[in-house]
């Protein structure tokens, strides 16, 4: 018996629209709920970290938690790149610079109107 006839299958994947979201059934660029769920995360407070972790020891200062939209967050994270010299890049909503500027990032977004906090040790 397939699983198409006994309800059990549902579509994850569309040729014409690409990758579909498994609660809404929307395509993933036009998904609501995943939306709604990245809004709910944030508190209102932004955290700057460092992390090493699968970059074989080479650091990065990590921002997570800015209340923007993607775009929002995609410009602070050129003019935070800017501010400090050096490359980084956006990953769901989690701004990545490389090396260790935390001081100055802190600095920066309180100067922004921003809560922050300094995550991590």
């Amino acid at each position: 018996m397939s699983g198409v006839k006994n309800g059990n299958s549902r579509l994850v994947y569309s040729s014409e629209q690409g990758r579909i979201c498994p609660a809404c059934g929307q395509p993933l660029r036009g998904c609501r709920c995943r939306q709604a769920k990245e809004q709910a995360n944030r508190d209102g407070v932004v955290r700057v970290g460092r992390e090493t972790k699968g970059r074989k020891g080479s650091g990065v200062t990590v921002v997570s938690g800015v209340p923007l939209d993607a775009a929002g967050v995609k410009q602070l994270a050129q003019a935070l790149k800017r501010l400090c010299g050096t490359g980084g890049t956006v990953k769901g909503g989690v701004i990545e610079i490389q090396g260790e500027h935390r001081d100055r990032l802190v600095a920066e977004l309180q100067r922004r109107g921003f809560t922050v906090k300094k995550a991590g040790g």
